[in-house]
């Protein structure tokens, strides 16, 4: 299993995930979404491949505090393939 940079070729099997994340959707539409997510620099993807099949995604969120002079990282968006549950994929 590897973790990897998004690439706009996971978007099918992406529709599936987020279905199980409980947001159907339709790949024009996700098409769309992801261009949107795309297109802002403090958003990032990852997935999670295995057997060149996509199992997981995390979506990443940039921001800065009010309160201090640093930034964080706030996990928007996390699934991991039903079929491949707890077996260590969303730890890694």
């Amino acid at each position: 299993m590897k973790v990897r940079e998004f690439q706009t070729e996971d978007i099918p099997q992406l529709v599936h995930l987020m279905d199980q994340l409980g947001y159907p959707t339709s790949l024009e539409k996700l098409e769309s979404r992801f261009s949107n997510i795309q297109s802002q620099p403090n958003y990032h993807t990852l997935v999670a491949e295995l057997n060149n099949k996509v199992v997981g995604m995390v979506g990443l969120c940039h921001n800065l505090f009010y309160e201090y002079d640093s930034s964080y990282v706030r996990i928007v968006a996390f699934i991991v393939d039903a079929d491949h549950r707890r077996k260590g994929i969303g730890e890694k």
